[in-house]
């Protein structure tokens, strides 16, 4: 992943986000509907099934996905990008039969481990890069090819004697992308680049079923840009003069953020999954468990709380569910105790009372009305949608950290009688409103 190691760790979370949740076992429920993020299908089976949908949400399944950011780079400027994604691999088992034979089975129990028919992914990634000016000039077009292929393991007892053997199988992908550029207008020199990745396949009948489906789908699909002769703009948190031209970019599947280190403008991101500018892995966390906004202290406390039954299940379900439980099963002490949690950043917050909270010289309470204005780091991406809105307070609370919030319910929302009753609202730190 030469020049892109800034962004590797996220870029790698969000490959294998979902790939396989707690409690890591084929036979658990919300392991059979997989492949939720980021899944580009055949375009012909997408028509069929009328998955149409535009939006931003990379949890949409559709034939295509689009990046839209902005460069500020000279028209010479070279822009290298990868496109990343998993390859579903199934993963049969079969029995040894006399003769020499074998036959499909559910499962193989070779002593010390089952073996269990599971899909795997493999993940690809494909270089490519550009000149500005040539993108700029016309659209440049990348193909991607991810060769299928056939591999067996053979299956051995705790004598060595072959039972049977594992057979992995993938087909063939292919993917279309599309790379082009515009001037922006803005008064200083702006260029919006797209990037657009189509499946192309044609051999998946619209008859399928999702699961033969996935087969020809890429699987978690995401775009990396960088660049070493200029910089990217930040579409959350754009300087005044570039606003219309971030409101002129639409992403479809897809949004990108800056990524690397604080402050870094020459990466960025385009994932499926909404992230926030410059995201990053928690150095605390040990490693992936596959679950978006994973508490790791709870999800490795409950996997060493596995019976051993189901350890030994989840082995022989996946390799990457077998190194959650070796990993978590030899996890010192110490490790553990950095999970318990930590805490990034304090804010001075003045309050008059328990039930108030002075916000730019203004006391604020229940009933006060404020705008929102989330910050564009440390907070849901989900807020971000809300910069603008008007709200209601309904409460001012403190947390055992002492932190105070505002509990408040957006003006314009259908649903907002409803979630005042239900007491459901969105919260927001005093630094994240104006008051009105």
């Amino acid at each position: 992943m030469t020049g892109f190691e800034g962004a590797q760790a996220v870029a790698d979370a969000v490959l294998y986000e979902g790939y396989l949740l707690y409690p890591y076992r084929r036979s658990s429920g919300k392991n059979r509907v997989r492949w939720q993020f980021g899944v580009l299908v055949p375009p012909a089976w997408a028509a069929a099934n009328g998955l149409d949908d535009t939006g931003v949400a990379g949890s949409a399944e559709a034939p295509w996905q689009r990046t839209e950011c902005l460069i500020e780079a000279p028209g010479d400027a070279t822009v290298h990008f990868q496109v990343r994604f998993l390859q579903l691999q199934q993963k049969a088992v079969e029995k040894r039969v006399p003769g020499g034979g074998h036959e499909a089975v559910d499962s193989l129990d070779a002593g010390e481990r089952t073996e269990y028919g599971f899909d795997e992914a493999v993940p690809q990634e494909f270089d490519f890069q550009f000149r500005l000016a040539d993108v700029l000039d016309g659209e440049q077009k990348f193909t991607v090819q991810a060769p299928g292929g056939e591999e067996t393991e053979p299956v051995l007892d705790d004598e060595g004697d072959t039972l049977g053997r594992v057979v992995r199988l993938r087909r063939p992908l292919t993917a279309s992308v599309t790379v082009s550029a515009a001037r922006c207008g803005t008064e200083h020199p702006l260029d919006r680049i797209r990037v657009r990745v189509d499946n192309v396949d044609t051999g998946t009948p619209v008859t399928a079923s999702r699961e033969e489906a996935l087969r020809a789908s890429l699987l978690a699909c995401h775009v990396l840009l960088r660049t070493d002769d200029g910089a990217f703009v930040s579409l959350l948190d754009p300087p005044g003069w570039a606003r219309r031209a971030v409101k002129e970019c639409v992403n479809v599947h897809v949004f990108p953020v800056l990524a690397g280190a604080e402050g870094e403008r020459r990466l960025v991101l385009a994932s499926p999954i909404l992230l926030y500018d410059h995201p990053r892995v928690a150095p605390e966390s040990p490693g992936d468990l596959h679950d978006a906004a994973e508490i790791d202290e709870i999800l490795s406390l409950r996997t060493l709380t596995l019976t051993e039954a189901e350890k030994r299940e989840a082995r022989g379900t996946d390799a990457r569910a077998a190194a959650i439980l070796d990993r978590t099963e030899s996890m010192p002490r110490e490790v553990f105790s950095r999970l318990h949690g930590a805490i990034r950043s304090l804010g001075p917050v003045t309050g008059a009372s328990p039930d108030t909270v002075v916000v730019a010289g203004v006391e604020v309470a229940k009933g006060s009305r404020v705008r929102l204005r989330p910050r564009t780091r440390g907070t849901d991406p989900q807020d971000r949608f809300l910069d603008g809105r008007t709200a209601l307070v309904d409460a001012v609370l403190t947390d055992v950290d002492d932190a105070m919030h505002l509990a408040v319910t957006v003006e314009d929302d259908p649903a907002a009688e409803l979630n005042q009753w239900y007491g459901r609202f969105r919260y927001f730190a005093p630094d994240e409103v104006e008051p009105l």
